[in-house]
């Protein structure tokens, strides 16, 4: 094994050494003493003499300045082609001695395993029959690292190391030990007093390691993606009404043992403002300020959202563009009323440049086709640019939740008219394999298993298979999913499923229903849209415990049901998983046709309200109900009655409400419902650390009317109502839900229930 290492301290003795006679000289001797009759070139094997002249500054017949000499001598270095180089004056010239660099003849790679040798070579700047340099070979080790760091592998080791060949060739081997995944111990936040650790884990992309979490990649540590987790924040701190808040710093300690990292964000919130007034200012022509008015989705005095302006912005571009403007620039003005705590905007309209896009491409996704990607692009090739629809395009691919990093950069392009947009992402895993364990005082000991692909074969389809099983219900279901069915924005699903329920305590009875379906869903406004579904399936109905009252209505039987139906959805709350303000609404019917061995028209609807007020108080409204008509007067099947309480009105038991048969004390189901709920989150003051959420509550509403006429059947539409108290408490081995609640309206064949409780976890 050879080093080289350059004589640069030697030759700027020499050049020094040369400097002062030829300075003295100058006092003593003319000019033409000091001009350079020819450069003679040592040392040279591959590189030619004349090729070794061409990088000096100094030529034949020039005076032999100090200054241009050192300029030689650094211009010949930064070739790259030479390890060495020294001048000297001799016989009135000059003679130029070299050391060439050597050539390389083989790259090599050893000890990766998480890398392989392709992933490694494309970072490498070497190549086989290139110039070997000292600083390409420690730039590519630098490389080698960061790649590593990216892939969670902080304490990976790259040592190179040059083998020499005859005639100046040598092997560049680079021995690799990469070490184990550096994973995140633990997420804290400082300074956070309105939101919770937990809660603010759930906005960040990165997790906390855990044995189960080895499907996913997300409690790698990735400093970039540290840093993507402050803008998450930053955002959801924006849609809650904290216009003040920012990420002062965030900070990572690794452990001792080099294995694990702290991840810190320290964080300041600041006060909560509300929406002021809003205004409209334009300069454009013949535009109806009142009409884009209307656009604007905040209301003086509601919390303020960030998201809400992004929003009237897009809004607002898209109704101007609609109406010729293709280039309107919309620009809010948020000014902090920090006195009252109110943010009043003003969103300034004005002629923005024309540019048009000129190429859109795709990068980095080894995975996922480009086709996955550019459905989501509101933008395509010579399109008018726009940076509103540019945003949302952003948004819309980092919702797909295929990639943990996205990021569109833009050039100029070929004209000074035109621009080239760089979608670069980076791409991370989209299976998911969860097993969840519960208990409650309904089914007691219930399993769940699932495991899901959301991006099969990269073409952005979902493929699920899940199943529950619990003491008194079995399920089973394969779905796959294609949301963009011919190439437009057409979700499509067929599902194939097996569900077994067991009313054992209610009617001694056991049903089963196996069959397919298959749907179809597209957008029909702003947030809403439309479902529509077919759904083919058998049921079975066993009679465990026959009674002559009972029996002579419910013979055991096998039936072919065929549906068609449609589901209409709207939903403007901020946030889907944990809701503070908005509100949401779904409608659906379905009807099982003639075509199978029962008819009936079924309609459902369940809407949601949410409005905060004080201080993290909540309050919750609930509005659901359904109706099934008998068309054709044959009867409804067991199964397919409503059967309402335990969760749908607490304090009474499952199925505790509604049409009964008092002989057996049997639940016949009914035929409609109507149940409202007002509900209110209250802080009790507990550490956030604890992760309780207390809520107070009043379920309220009507059920009744079945087919079954007898004298001993009791089928009031009687008003029903409870009132409580729910603690929802994320326990460390998962979600656990108490439920303490007492009926103050009922009947005297209802069964009620106090307490009712869930626990579970999931990995």
């Amino acid at each position: 094994m050879i080093h080289y290492r350059p004589l640069a301290f030697i030759t700027f003795f020499a050049v020094i050494l040369m400097a002062t006679p030829l300075t003295a000289q100058e006092d003593t001797q003319n000019t033409e003493d000091l001009r350079i009759q020819f450069i003679e070139v040592e040392g040279s094997q591959r590189v030619e003499a004349e090729t070794v002249r061409s990088y000096m500054i100094l030529r034949p017949g020039m005076t032999a300045d100090p200054v241009l000499l050192d300029q030689s001598l650094k211009s010949m270095f930064a070739s790259g082609l030479f390890a060495d180089v020294t001048i000297r004056r001799e016989r009135g010239g000059l003679v130029v001695t070299v050391v060439e660099n050597p050539i390389i003849n083989r790259v090599i790679f050893e000890g990766n395993d998480k890398l392989d040798d392709d992933a490694l070579y494309e970072e490498s700047s070497l190549r086989p029959r290139q110039v070997y340099t000292r600083s390409k070979i420690q730039n590519d080790v630098e490389k080698f690292v960061e790649l590593y760091r990216r892939s969670g592998r902080f304490s990976a080791k790259v040592e190179p190391k040059v083998i020499q060949l005859p005639q100046n060739r040598v092997d560049v081997v680079f021995e690799i030990e990469e070490g184990e995944t550096t994973r995140v111990r633990s997420i804290n936040f400082i300074g956070n007093e309105r939101f919770d650790d937990d809660r603010l884990r759930e906005e960040v992309s990165t997790s906390e390691s855990r044995w189960w979490r080895f499907l996913s990649s997300n409690d790698k540590y990735d400093p970039d993606r540290i840093a993507y987790d402050s803008d998450l924040l930053r955002r959801f701190y924006l849609s809650k009404g904290y216009a003040d808040f920012r990420v002062i710093s965030s900070f990572a300690e690794l452990t001792r043992d080099g294995k694990e990292f702290f991840v810190t964000f320290n964080v300041e919130e600041g006060e909560r403002y509300q929406f002021g007034d809003s205004l409209i200012d334009t300069s454009l022509k013949d535009v109806n300020i009142s009409e884009l008015e209307q656009l604007i989705r905040h209301q003086s005095g509601r919390v303020y959202n960030s998201q809400k302006v992004d929003d009237t912005v897009d809004d607002l571009t898209e109704a101007l563009g609609a109406k010729g403007y293709a280039f309107a620039d919309v620009r809010p003005r948020v000014r902090r009323n920090r006195k009252d705590l109110i943010v009043n905007i003003t969103y300034r309209i004005q002629e923005g440049p024309r540019v048009y896009v000129e190429r859109i491409n795709v990068n980095n996704n080894v995975r996922t086709q480009d086709r996955v990607i550019r459905r989501e692009m509101y933008l395509r090739e010579g399109d008018a640019f726009n940076r509103a629809l540019l945003n949302k395009s952003e948004r819309n691919i980092k919702a797909l939740n295929y990639f943990g990093e996205v990021e569109i950069t833009e050039t100029p392009g070929d004209d000074e008219d035109s621009v080239i947009l760089d979608i670069d992402v980076e791409e991370q895993s989209t299976g998911e394999l969860a097993f969840g364990i519960g208990y409650s005082s309904v089914e007691d000991l219930s399993t769940q298993f699932s495991i899901v692909e959301r991006n099969l074969l990269g073409r952005g389809q979902l493929l699920s298979l899940s199943t529950s099983l619990s003491s008194q219900r079995t399920f089973l279901n394969l779905r796959f999913a294609e949301p963009y069915f011919l190439s437009r924005d057409l979700f499509t699903s067929v599902d194939v499923f097996r569900t077994t329920t067991d009313y054992d305590t209610e009617a001694a009875l056991e049903t089963s229903e196996t069959g397919l379906g298959g749907s179809i869903g597209f957008p029909v406004a702003e947030d809403a849209r439309l479902n529509v579904f077919v759904r083919l399936s058998e049921n079975e109905l066993i009679n465990d415990a026959y009674t002559p009252q009972f029996g002579a209505y419910l013979e055991p039987y096998t039936e072919l049901k065929v549906q068609l139906g449609y589901s209409y959805t709207i939903d403007k709350r901020d946030d889907v998983i944990d809701p503070t303000e908005g509100w949401d609404f779904i409608f659906s019917q379905n009807i099982a046709t003639p075509l199978g061995d029962v008819t009936y028209l079924r309609t459902t609807l369940v809407a949601d309200y949410y409005r905060p007020f004080f201080e993290e108080w909540i309050f919750h409204a609930k509005l659901s109900g359904g109706h099934i008509y008998d068309y054709e007067d044959e009867g409804v099947s067991y199964n397919d009655n409503f059967f309402v309480g335990g969760s749908i009105i607490r304090g009474f038991k499952r199925s505790g409400i509604g049409p009964r048969d008092l002989t057996t004390d049997y639940v016949l189901g009914a035929k409609q419902y109507l149940v409202g709920t007002l509900e209110t989150k209250v802080p009790l003051g507990i550490p956030k650390d604890f992760g309780i959420k207390t809520y107070i509550f009043t379920d309220f509403g009507v059920i009744g009317d079945t087919d079954v006429a007898a004298s001993e059947v009791r089928d009031e539409l009687a008003f029903r109502a409870s009132y409580g108290v729910t603690f929802n408490w994320k326990s460390p081995f998962g979600p656990v839900r108490f439920d303490l609640a007492r009926p103050i309206a009922e009947e005297d064949y209802d069964s009620a229930q106090f307490f009712r409780f869930t626990a579970g976890t999931r990995f």
